[in-house]
């Protein structure tokens, strides 16, 4: 509760300082918003607690995998020793080639999509309405979204724009941020791109126009806002506003939503890239839109496909999961 209550003083703390007689940045929190952050909160510590328990375990593992190795050593003739040395020696390097070729291989994809890949555009002008748990939530999203997008045999290049404040400050706490091959830009989208406006399409729910393919000439904006039921039709609003086009992904035409057909960020870019790899809407939905937000009859629908999709989409769950940032530069 200490957590909730210090997202409600944010809010409260906010509209304070916007001073009398100017807008509230930040609506009140209702009682239900601020159970569903508690409930948020406490998802969060259980994670913390199941990772530090999960680092404990790791670093008792590799303590007995080192002793193991300690004793197997003192247990044979010099000669074997030496054999086992060297062998091991060599594993390690043979790993570390390939991981370096993987790098190589990412750094030649992702630059070959920087000259002539799909741009896809992360709007981040709405960082003056998210608390800043909410900015570290987006942070973590943007975070997936370029560790999906290194690994994709066919990559968009990225853009973030509007990047300033707080965001950008979180931004750059990710070790290895300054190496992402990236484009990062202070510049709202509608200015860094003002030759080019006619191609820009921002991507909302509340558009009518339904995208059916994707055109390598179009710039396609996602709007990097959490909790947009606080916001209602806002990057709507603001693409009518700059008269610049709308279009919203199929999700009717293929499956039914539990609820609001409103994804989180990384999901919104890991379905453009799936269809960009596969060129079927249906196979990237279902491989990356949790089961818990289709409804029981898309389910059903699925059991009859081939396992080969629960399995990739599991895969990729766990991927999500691992580091993005690699030590060596332009990772």
């Amino acid at each position: 509760m200490e957590n909730a209550q210090s997202a409600v003083d944010d809010r409260k703390q906010g509209n304070e300082d916007a001073g009398p007689g100017s807008e509230k940045l930040l609506p009140p929190m209702s009682k239900n918003a601020q159970k569903k952050l508690l409930k948020q909160q406490r998802f969060e510590a259980k994670k913390a607690e199941k990772k530090a328990a999960m680092k404990e375990h790791k670093k008792k593992e590799t303590e007995r995998k080192r002793k193991e190795w300690e004793e197997m050593l003192s247990s044979v003739p010099e000669e074997e020793r030496s054999r086992l040395i060297e062998s091991r020696k060599g594993l390690r390097k043979e790993r570390m080639d390939q991981r370096s070729d993987q790098r190589q291989n990412k750094i030649q994809r992702l630059t070959a999509a920087k000259l002539h890949g799909h741009n896809f555009v992360l709007d981040l002008e709405f960082s003056h309405l998210m608390t800043p748990s909410e900015i570290h939530s987006l942070v973590q999203q943007i975070m997936y979204c370029y560790a999906v997008n290194g690994r994709c045999s066919s990559p968009c290049h990225l853009w973030l724009t509007g990047c300033q404040g707080e965001m950008d400050i979180q931004l750059k706490r990710l070790p290895g941020f300054d190496n992402w091959i990236i484009e990062k830009e202070i510049r709202p989208y509608f200015e860094a791109f003002q030759e080019r406006k006619e191609h820009l399409v921002y991507l909302t729910a509340d558009s009518e126009t339904v995208l059916d393919e994707l055109d390598p000439m179009k710039i396609y904006i996602v709007g990097g806002l959490v909790d947009r039921n606080r916001w209602k039709g806002i990057t709507m609003n603001k693409a009518r506003e700059q008269g610049i086009q709308t279009a919203k992904l199929p999700i009717g035409s293929y499956l039914k939503m539990s609820g609001s057909q409103v994804l989180t960020v990384n999901q919104v870019i890991e379905i453009l890239l799936k269809f960009l790899e596969t060129r079927d809407w249906k196979t990237s939905f279902f491989m990356v839109i949790p089961q818990r937000k289709r409804c029981e009859d898309n389910s059903e629908a699925l059991q009859g496909d081939s396992h080969q999709e629960e399995n990739e989409r599991t895969t990729d769950q766990l991927d999500r999961k691992r580091t993005c940032i690699e030590s060596p530069p332009h990772c």
